[in-house]
């Protein structure tokens, strides 16, 4: 029976199956209720007291108290409600149907939509602010509806992914678009989105070229290519016209260079690319095996003791006071010269361990002057572990070795870190004091900092990005309550025409808006870090993620676009091992990696059927190298069984931030 019932007779029920949520997902429905009200009815069951318990639509209910909290709302507002009857189980069933039976819209529907909406008068932002969303994100959505008719039909059918309709948008030339697209339908390498956009780019080659070089002008020509000259060309200035024919000629010119190089080096195999680096996409769900430098000569080891010596001994005449003009500037030029000696002793490659190379491969870039080239860095399609003794070894999927954070793709690890460190800086933001202390100690320690030292922050200097370039993790509640702080700052001494003016006016704001800032500028500067040992350990952070005492699952879950999609099956089912014991690995342990992924997505968010105590652990659960209370990172299985679940301090700054 549909019955409208005012909204402060509404309570969240506790049958209900969804028991997490999403910060940003949470923002973006409160406002698109405030824009349009509430599109979707809720499922209620009657409960105690004249008080109607909500069995599915919790989240409405939340966005709808919030608004009312707001003021946005009326405290009497009718909310229109599905009232049901019947067994605990059957509504139980009711509101996990509710949940579970949603598919994703596809961007391509997205574009579509947003383009309508904007075509009948609304702005870029105001769709922005209905939907809950950012304006880049929207930006980008309406993109996509100016895209090429067959660019655009193929990502609506999926036949391409979204970074390759993006790709595509490299250029607004419609007609080059659906050219490239032509011409890609019968490649037969793997097509990319580095390729597309190299592709659309280019409508032309130069001969100087890296692929032009690579390929031979006499061999493009026997192959049927096309060049055009001008009267005052050369061989270096003059346009290649078919791409796509010199894009095949380079690929398969790589990969006969590739097959003599895994020859050359003894590796298992070494993969080629026209790029002049290693994109994130080709080392993704690779494990990046350990690599020591090569060992320093007694002659290097002492060429380097007394460069540093020197490095010192000029740095003083810097830093005297006393030291005229013309004695700065020779020491200057001598630093720079002493620096760069430095750096080509330390700068040394790699070396790979003999018993590692049967395992091992790499990757072949083309280098700007047109030579296929190895980068020193070596990778493996195994799982790669270091027992008890340091040892490393590979096993497959079944092993049971303790995986070092090495064993995940480059990307993961940089995108993981950038979330952990997110994280940590929200809960920094809220602490003041503690900011205030960090900020001091920071500032007063970096007179004596070792200047090849791993640095916990930019205070010194710019606000901190990340690893990895445009990455937004904007389904993360650390993420979005951020933005929120950020949002809630007092930017009203902005108003100011001169920085005196606005001194003057952040003088003014209170001591609560002051402090707020405080942690703002202090947060930000948190570089990204992981719980392991290596270039991403930061010790500092541990430190304050211990004083903080942050309960890294409630701000983090993993789901399948940001981990177990990108990680061995063995790293997942470990996982389901931790949460639910060898019942729950046997039940997925068969699953084929897609099916496994779509498993753990709602086993570890809570989203599913289960034990308490199994569920509890799950939810608890979380990578070792996202934990925020110590370093350790050997074992990615949590030993969470006899740990609460909630954390008194991370709920209250949860609330803060929502």
């Amino acid at each position: 029976m549909i019955q409208s019932i005012p909204l402060k007779k509404l309570v969240p029920s506790p049958r209900n199956v969804r028991k997490s949520s999403d910060v940003l997902a949470d923002l973006q429905l409160r406002a698109d209720i405030a824009a349009r009200g509430l599109l979707q009815n809720l499922v209620v069951r009657k409960g105690k007291r004249g008080k109607f318990e909500v069995e599915a639509g919790g989240r409405r209910l939340a966005a709808l108290q919030a608004l009312a909290e707001e003021g946005t709302l009326p405290e009497s507002h009718e909310v229109t409600c599905l009232v049901i009857e019947g067994e605990e189980s059957e509504v139980r069933e009711a509101s996990l149907a509710e949940n579970f039976q949603r598919l994703a819209m596809n961007p391509a529907d997205e574009a579509q939509a947003f383009a309508s909406i904007i075509e009948a008068g609304a702005t870029t932002e105001d769709v922005a602010r209905r939907f809950g969303l950012t304006v880049r994100f929207v930006e980008g959505r309406l993109r996509l509806a100016s895209l090429a008719p067959c660019v655009f039909e193929a990502l609506a059918e999926g036949t391409i992914t979204l970074d390759m309709a993006k790709a595509y948008g490299a250029i607004s030339d419609v007609e080059r678009q659906a050219h490239v697209y032509a011409e890609l339908q019968d490649a037969w390498y793997q097509v990319t989105p580095d390729t597309i956009r190299r592709m659309v780019l280019d409508a032309t080659v130069r001969g100087s070229d890296p692929r032009a070089v690579l390929v031979g002008r006499d061999a493009y020509l026997t192959a049927g290519g096309r060049i055009e000259r001008e009267l005052f060309d050369d061989d270096a200035s003059e346009s290649w016209i078919d791409i796509a024919l010199l894009e095949d000629l380079a690929h398969k010119a790589m990969e006969e260079a590739a097959e003599k190089t895994a020859i050359e080096y003894g590796l298992a195999w070494v993969r080629p690319t026209l790029g002049n680096y290693v994109s994130h996409d080709l080392v993704e769900g690779l494990g990046r095996l350990p690599c020591e430098p090569a060992p320093m000569t007694e002659q290097e080891a002492k060429e380097l003791g007394e460069l540093e010596a020197d490095y010192d001994r000029v740095a003083a005449v810097l830093e005297d006071e006393d030291s005229d003009e013309d004695e700065v500037a020779k020491a200057e030029q001598e630093l720079v010269v002493i620096d760069r000696a430095m750096r080509a002793l330390n700068d040394r490659p790699p070396v790979l361990a003999d018993e590692l190379k049967a395992e091992a491969g790499a990757f072949l870039v083309l280098a700007r002057n047109g030579e296929p080239t190895l980068v020193p860095q070596f990778y493996t399609e195994t799982e790669v572990f270091t027992d008890d003794d340091g040892a490393i070894e590979a096993v497959e999927d079944s092993g049971k070795a303790k995986p070092k954070s090495s064993s995940l793709s480059q990307r993961l690890l940089d995108e993981l870190a950038m979330q952990r460190r997110d994280i940590l800086a929200i809960h920094l933001a809220n602490d003041p004091a503690l900011a205030l202390d960090f900020l001091v100690f920071t500032l007063a320690d970096a007179d004596r900092h070792d200047w090849r030292a791993k640095k916990a922050s930019t205070l010194v200097g710019s606000v901190a990005s990340g690893p990895v370039t445009g990455f937004e993790a904007k389904d993360a509640p650390a993420s979005a309550a951020l933005v929120e702080f950020a949002g809630s700052l007092d930017e009203s001494w902005r108003a100011g025409t001169s920085d005196v003016e606005r001194f003057a006016r952040f003088r003014a704001l209170s001591d609560e808006a002051r402090s707020a800032w405080l942690g703002h500028v202090v947060s930000r500067t948190l570089v990204a870090s992981l719980a392991c040992e290596g270039e991403r350990s930061v010790p500092l952070h541990e430190a304050l993620g211990s004083l903080l005492e942050i309960e890294t699952a409630h701000w983090w879950r993993p789901t399948a676009a940001n981990y177990f999609d990108r990680v061995a099956k063995a790293r997942t089912l470990e996982a389901l091992d931790a949460a639910g014991g060898p019942e729950l690995v046997s039940r997925y342990a068969a699953s084929k990696k897609a099916e496994l992924t779509s498993a753990a997505e709602r086993i570890f968010s809570g989203n599913f059927i289960g034990e308490a105590d199994v569920k509890q652990r799950a939810q608890a659960w979380v990578p070792a190298i996202m934990r925020l209370a110590n370093a350790e990172c050997s074992s990615p299985v949590n030993d969470l069984a006899d740990e609460a679940a909630t954390d008194d301090s991370t709920e209250e700054i949860a609330e803060q931030a929502a």
